[in-house]
């Protein structure tokens, strides 16, 4: 599903206009961006958590060459789902 497919969602189900559901999908996306650029938690009920994730600096390895290389510090993005969201899978 793309953001194009989430804006036609909203359009069907809520009877906004298309330009009323893009601008509404892209504030809630945004808003979210906002927070995890902040280091906030994004916690959606139902559905699961967002968490940036700092990781350190460490060595690695290129694996066609060998040669051990350093891989720099950096922030990563998670996501765990709930148990809801896990079970409605599963079904």
């Amino acid at each position: 599903m793309t953001k194009i497919d989430i804006i036609q969602n909203v359009y069907e189900k809520l009877g906004f206009s298309k330009k009323d559901s893009a601008r509404l999908v892209d504030s809630v996306f945004d808003i979210m961006k906002d927070c995890l650029a902040r280091g906030e938690k994004i916690k959606i009920s139902g559905f699961g958590n967002f968490v940036v994730k700092e990781k350190k600096a460490r060595r690695g390895r290129n694996p066609q060459t060998g040669q051990e290389i350093e891989i720099s510090a950096r922030k990563v993005l998670t996501f765990k789902s709930s148990q809801v969201l896990r079970k409605a899978l599963s079904e």
